[in-house]
């Protein structure tokens, strides 16, 4: 049984999303879990190896939980002999650790927080491969390269974007939903374009409760009216806005 105000619906993959379905629930929050899309493996086992193989030592950068969970899948990620690691978020970081690897992990857990460790500034001519999924945003292999780093990519698996009836953004609305979750700002586009066609309940009514400032700079820019910044991704965070809003 539920009794607080908030109908949160929690918009990560599966796995993720459960987890903070559960924490909700936990807290007589309602919570609908509707991940948009879903993970496929996007390499095998040989080139992953031989790519590692190739760039060692390196610094290497793990983008999700996702990226850690795959590459793991092939090689033990603590036979890497990877000179550091660096994880851009708490739950990445986590997820590392227990596969055995310490990684370093900024204060803040965005691209721009990873960039600024000092540990990544006096980077030149070194080998730094980015950990991460198909596509995504480029700064950090941008800024990285800017400061001499020789960056490459190892992408360890694809984004399934799962498709939705027209009529989705009217079935949230009659199951309650006046909260939603995002991560980042392909989540965002993505549930935008899902409720472009009903009416101003979704950009005046709805709270969004997103993952950093870029994303909110993003959500007010699309006309959203009530947008909360959680400062970071991890279920802490997001719980910590869901509680204060959510009774």
């Amino acid at each position: 049984m539920t009794s607080n105000k908030l109908h949160v619906l929690i918009t990560r993959p599966e796995k993720a999303g459960r987890a903070l379905a559960q924490k909700c629930q936990a807290q007589g929050i309602a919570a609908l879990q509707q991940p948009l899309f879903s993970y496929q493996e996007n390499i095998q086992a040989p080139a992953l190896i031989a790519q590692v193989r190739a760039t060692t030592p390196a610094v290497v950068i793990f983008v999700s939980v996702a990226a850690v969970e795959f590459a793991q899948k092939h090689l033990p990620i603590c036979k890497w002999q990877a000179s550091q690691v660096f994880a851009v978020g708490t739950a990445t970081q986590h997820a590392l650790q227990r596969y055995g690897v310490t990684a370093t992990c900024p204060d803040i857990h965005t691209s721009e927080g990873l960039l600024a460790l000092n540990d990544l500034q006096n980077i030149n001519q070194q080998n730094i491969v980015i950990v991460r999924g198909n596509g995504g945003r480029e700064l950090i292999a941008e800024q990285l390269t800017k400061r001499g780093a020789q960056v490459t990519y190892l992408e360890v698996y694809l984004r399934v974007w799962q498709t939705f009836p027209d009529d989705i953004g009217q079935t949230w609305q009659q199951k309650n939903i006046n909260a939603i979750v995002i991560t980042s700002n392909a989540l965002l586009e993505s549930i935008v374009n899902l409720v472009e066609l009903c009416d101003n309940y979704w950009q005046n009514t709805c709270l969004w409760i997103v993952a950093s400032e870029r994303i909110a700079e993003k959500a007010r820019a699309l006309g959203l009216q009530k947008v909360i910044n959680a400062q970071g991704a991890s279920d802490e965070a997001i719980m910590a806005v869901i509680k204060q809003h959510g009774i």
